[in-house]
C-alpha cells in the first residue's frame, strides 16, 4: 500500500524536507491513541523508544485517574511506561502536514515485557494462542458515526445542545444527500488510502448526518490499529473542516445509533481459509460452526467488551437495526450474530453487536478467546434463528446494562482463563467506576421529567 514506511522510506522524506513530524502513539483503555509528537530528525538520531506515564491505563474518559487500579497508583508513584514503536505500523498522516504515524506497544519501564493489560498485549496475547493451533484470525469493521454542521469547539461551548446533522433527513445509501459530506468524506477515503490503509468505501448510514466508513478484511492486530488510526483521522479531518463527528454509540434519541459491527474468520497458518466446507449446510465448516457456538455460549459474558460505557446500552432498541438478541442467522439483520458470504474466501460471521464507542482489541480479544472457547469444548451450533429476532421471546437476550454486563464479565471462567484475572479485573474495574460516576450524576431528562411534577 501507498503510505507505508520503512525507516529508510522514511529517512529519505525527512532527508528531503517532506516530513518534520513522527507521532508515537500507544492505545489507552477506551480505544484512543494518546503518545508524543516528536522532530522526525530526533526520531531517526535518538532511537525510537519513549516512555510514557503509567497513569494512561488506569484513568476514565475525562482523563482522571481511577482509585483501586492494581497497575497502577498514587501509592505506586505513577510511574513510566515504555512506549516501543511497532515499526510494521509506520506510515504517513496525510492529514496532518508533513507528519508520519507509528503505533507503539506499551512495555515495561525497562522494555523487557508486555504490559499485561494494554490492550495490544491482550489482543496479542489471543492471537499467540490461536498461532499455537496453526491458526490466524481476519477481522473488519464496520465503523458509523454522525457528522455536525458546528465545530467540536461550537458543540462544546453549547453543552453539546442543539447539534444540527449536516443532513436534514435520512440518508442510508444515498448519493445526493450525502453530497453535502462528501468534501469531508472524501478526505477521509484519500487520507486513509494514503496512510496506507486500504480504504474500501465510505456511505451513507440509517439517520440524517450519518456515515459508515469500510475498511478491507485484514489480520486481527492490523484490523485494530487500522480501525484506530480510522477513527483517529475521522476526527482530526473534521477539525480541519469545521465539523464535529462523533462516535457515541447513541448520541441522541434519533432512531440510530452507531455501530461497529466485527466481521471474523480464521484461516490457517499457511493461508487456508478454516470457516468454509462445501460439502455443509451454508458451506460452514465444523470449526466454523464450533467458533459460532462459542461466541453464542459467551455472548454475555464479553459484551463488557462490546459495549464499554453506559451510554453503549442505549442502542440497543428494537427496529433500528440494533440487535437486542444474541442469535446466529443467515443474512438476517435483527439477529445479533450474521452469516454473511459466499464462498471458502468470504465466508464469515458478523457480530452486529458493538458499537462504535469500543475499543477494538479487546473486542476482538474475547471474541476470538470466545470462538477457540467453542473449539475447544466441541461445542454444537444451535439451530439458525428465523424470522423477527426483536419480537421472539425465550431466546438469549443481549445484556441490556452496564451493571448486567460487567458482572457476566466478572463472573466469566472463560473469559478468565483466557485473558488472565488481572486482566479482566482491571476492565471490570473500570466498568464499575463508569457506572458509579453515572449513579451519582443528575441527568436533564430527571430534571425536566420532575422538577415541577413531582
Amino acid at each position: 500500500m501507498p503510505g507505508t514506511l520503512t525507516l529508510d522510506a522514511l529517512t529519505k522524506l525527512v532527508d528531503a524536507g517532506e516530513i518534520d513530524t513522527v507521532t508515537l502513539a500507544q492505545i489507552d483503555m477506551q480505544g484512543r491513541l494518546m503518545g508524543k509528537r516528536f522532530h522526525a530528525r530526533h526520531f531517526l538520531d535518538a532511537g525510537h523508544e519513549t516512555h510514557s506515564c503509567n497513569y494512561l491505563l488506569a484513568v476514565d474518559q475525562e482523563m482522571e485517574p481511577v482509585p483501586g487500579f492494581k497497575s497502577a497508583s498514587w501509592a505506586q508513584g505513577y510511574g513510566d511506561y515504555m512506549m516501543k514503536p511497532d515499526l510494521a505500523t509506520l506510515r504517513l498522516a496525510p492529514w496532518a502536514p508533513g507528519a508520519a504515524l507509528v503505533i507503539c506497544d506499551t512495555l515495561d519501564h525497562h522494555g523487557h515485557h508486555p504490559i499485561a493489560v494494554a490492550p495490544r498485549s491482550i489482543l496479542r496475547a489471543q492471537l499467540a494462542r490461536l498461532a499455537e493451533r496453526g491458526m490466524v484470525a481476519k477481522t473488519a469493521s464496520e465503523l458509523e458515526f454522525y457528522v455536525f454542521r458546528e465545530s467540536f469547539d461550537q458543540v462544546h461551548d453549547s453543552g453539546y445542545r442543539a447539534l444540527t446533522p449536516t443532513s436534514p433527513y435520512n440518508e442510508d445509501y444515498h448519493i445526493l444527500t450525502t453530497a453535502r459530506e462528501e468534501a469531508l468524506m472524501r478526505a477521509v477515503r484519500d487520507d486513509l488510502y494514503g496512510a496506507g490503509i486500504p480504504v474500501e468505501n465510505s456511505k451513507g448510514e440509517a439517520w440524517a448526518g450519518q456515515h459508515e466508513i469500510n475498511v478491507k478484511y485484514s489480520d486481527a492486530l492490523d484490523s485494530a490499529d487500522i480501525h484506530t488510526i480510522t477513527k483517529h483521522a475521522v476526527k482530526e479531518i473534521a477539525l480541519a473542516q469545521g465539523h464535529a463527528v462523533t462516535f457515541m454509540a447513541k448520541y441522541a434519541d434519533a432512531p440510530a445509533g452507531s455501530s461497529c459491527h466485527v466481521h471474523q474468520s480464521l484461516w490457517s497458518a499457511d493461508g487456508q481459509p478454516l470457516f468454509f466446507d462445501p460439502d455443509e449446510p451454508f458451506g460452514m465448516s465444523a470449526t466454523m460452526r464450533a467458533y459460532v457456538a462459542g461466541l453464542l455460549k459467551y455472548a454475555s459474558d464479553f459484551t463488557l467488551f462490546l459495549a464499554p460505557n453506559i451510554n453503549s446500552y442505549k442502542r440497543y432498541v428494537a427496529g433500528t437495526f440494533a440487535p437486542t438478541k444474541a442469535v446466529w442467522s443467515r443474512d438476517n439483520r435483527t439477529a445479533g450474530y450474521r452469516l454473511v458470504g459466499e464462498g471458502s474466501k468470504a465466508i464469515r460471521i458478523e457480530n452486529r453487536v458493538g458499537g462504535a464507542d469500543l475499543n477494538p482489541y479487546l473486542a476482538y480479544a474475547v471474541q476470538i478467546a470466545a470462538g477457540m472457547a467453542g473449539i475447544d469444548e466441541g461445542l454444537e451450533l444451535e439451530p439458525e434463528f428465523r424470522g423477527d429476532a426483536y419480537t421472539t421471546e425465550g431466546v438469549r437476550q443481549i445484556p441490556r446494562t452496564l451493571r448486567d454486563a460487567l458482572a457476566a464479565a466478572d463472573e466469566s471462567a472463560m473469559l478468565r482463563a483466557a485473558l488472565g484475572d488481572e486482566v479482566v479485573d482491571h476492565y471490570v474495574h473500570a466498568a464499575r467506576w463508569e457506572q458509579t460516576q453515572y449513579d451519582r450524576r443528575v441527568t436533564d431528562w430527571e430534571v425536566a421529567r420532575g422538577f415541577e411534577r413531582a
